[in-house]
C-alpha cells in the first residue's frame, strides 16, 4: 500500500490516519506535504465538530521517513513544520490516539493536537539528537510549553523513549488506557466534544494557545451566536443544548 493520509467524517467527527504500515507509519514528504491541505478541508466542512488524529494498525507514527527526506534544504526541513503548525491552528478540538511508537514527527505531530489519548504499552520521543538535526524552534516551544523545560530537554538532549507513565506523568499525554480499549474512550470522549459548543471550544483553543488580543472578537461572537442563551435555556429546561455556532 503506498503512504498515504486516510481521511472520514462520521457523526461530527473527522478521523485522519497516517498510514505508511510498511514503515511503521513514518510520514513520507508527500505525506507532509498533504496533510495541511487535509486539514483545511476538514476545517471547512460545517459538519465536523471534532477531529481524531491516529495511525494505521498498532502503530501512531514512527516520524519522519527519512529515505525520502535525503538532500538537506530549507524546503524540506519546512514540511514537518508547516504540518504541524497547520494541525495547531485547526479550529476545532483535535485530539491524537496513539499505540506503539509515537516517535520523532510523530511526536511533534501529537503535541500540536489539543489532547492526547493512549494506550498503555504505547512509547514516546523526540530524536533529532540522534541524527544531528536541530529541533525547530516553534516545535521546542510547544514541547517546552507541554511538558516544561526540564522534560523537553530530557527528550531532546537524549533522543530516549518514554513510557506511558511518564508520559502521564509529565504531561505528554492526557489519559492512558488498557488494551482494547482505546477506541472506545476515545469515541466516547469525542461524542463529548460534538456535543459542547464550538463558540466556547473555539474561544478556549485561542486563549489558551496564547492569544491575548480577541477578547472583543470572541464578546460579539458570542453575542451573536444565540449559544448562550440556547445553553442557558436547555439547563433550565433539563433538556440537552441544541447549539448552533459553526454549524
Amino acid at each position: 500500500m503506498e503512504p498515504q493520509l486516510k481521511a472520514s467524517v462520521t457523526d461530527r467527527v473527522a478521523t485522519v490516519v497516517i498510514a505508511n504500515p510498511a514503515k511503521r507509519n513514518a510520514m513520507s514528504a508527500a505525506m507532509w506535504r498533504a496533510l495541511p491541505g487535509v486539514l483545511d478541508r476538514l476545517a471547512a466542512d460545517r459538519a465536523v465538530r471534532a477531529l481524531v488524529l491516529t495511525g494505521e494498525g498498532d502503530t501512531f507514527c514512527a516520524g519522519a521517513d527519512i529515505s525520502t527526506l535525503r538532500e538537506p534544504g530549507d524546503e524540506q526541513r519546512s514540511l514537518a513544520v508547516r504540518a504541524e503548525e497547520a494541525l495547531a491552528a485547526f479550529p476545532k478540538p483535535t485530539l491524537a490516539a496513539v499505540r506503539g511508537f509515537c516517535v520523532g514527527g510523530g511526536s511533534q505531530l501529537a503535541a500540536a493536537c489539543d489532547l492526547r489519548f493512549a494506550e498503555e504499552g504505547a512509547r514516546f520521543g523526540i530524536t533529532p539528537s540522534k541524527l544531528g538535526i536541530v529541533y525547530p524552534s516553534s516545535s521546542t516551544r510547544r514541547l517546552t510549553a507541554l511538558v516544561g523545560p526540564s522534560t523537553a530537554k530530557y527528550l531532546l538532549f537524549s533522543g530516549e523513549l518514554m513510557d506511558t507513565e511518564r508520559a502521564l506523568r509529565t504531561g505528554f499525554v492526557d489519559e492512558v488506557h488498557p488494551a482494547g480499549e482505546l477506541d472506545k474512550r476515545v469515541a466516547e470522549f469525542v461524542r463529548v466534544l460534538a456535543s459542547r459548543s464550538l463558540l466556547t471550544q473555539a474561544a478556549a483553543k485561542e486563549f489558551a494557545d496564547g492569544r491575548a488580543d480577541r477578547d472583543a472578537h470572541w464578546a460579539e461572537q458570542a453575542r451573536g451566536s444565540g449559544d448562550t442563551a440556547e445553553g442557558v435555556a436547555a439547563f433550565l429546561e433539563r433538556r440537552a443544548p441544541r447549539f448552533t455556532y459553526g454549524s
